[in-house]
């Protein structure tokens, strides 16, 4: 594995094995820090599996992996403490704007009523274009 802390996500050969499937072969890639990352490929390329391992859901069958320098299998804990993860249809209501599913995130992770419109402003505003 590279420097501790060198990307925001750090995977080196991983794979993930379900009895005589091979769901991820050999995977390595890095995300530097303040990078939106998309993972793309076919159905069945591993993409799920990928994202289970990072966010602790699996186990790896091999390889490494580390979120924000913490390794997913050793520091399971405080790996989930540091991440959120929204799946492609987060939303509870799909005529929600993005604003409105930010804060309703927001209220459903228990974040104190009073940050949750000042962090949705903050978090549109970094990803506005411009």
């Amino acid at each position: 594995m590279r420097d501790v802390g060198a990307g925001a996500i750090e995977v080196e050969r991983l794979s993930k094995t379900f009895g005589q499937l091979t769901a991820l072969d050999d995977v390595t890639f890095s995300v530097p820090p303040q990078t939106v990352f998309g993972l793309l490929g076919p159905n069945g390329a591993g993409k799920s599996t990928a994202i289970r391992v990072l966010t602790t859901i699996l186990q790896p069958s091999g390889g490494h992996a580390e979120v924000l320098g913490h390794d997913v299998v050793r520091e399971g804990s405080t790996v989930r403490g540091l991440i959120g993860l929204a799946g492609q249809y987060a939303a509870v209501d799909p005529n929600l704007t993005g604003r409105e599913n930010l804060r309703l995130i927001g209220r459903l992770t228990h974040l104190p009523r009073s940050r949750v419109r000042p962090r949705a402003t903050h978090l549109l505003n970094r990803f506005r274009p411009g």
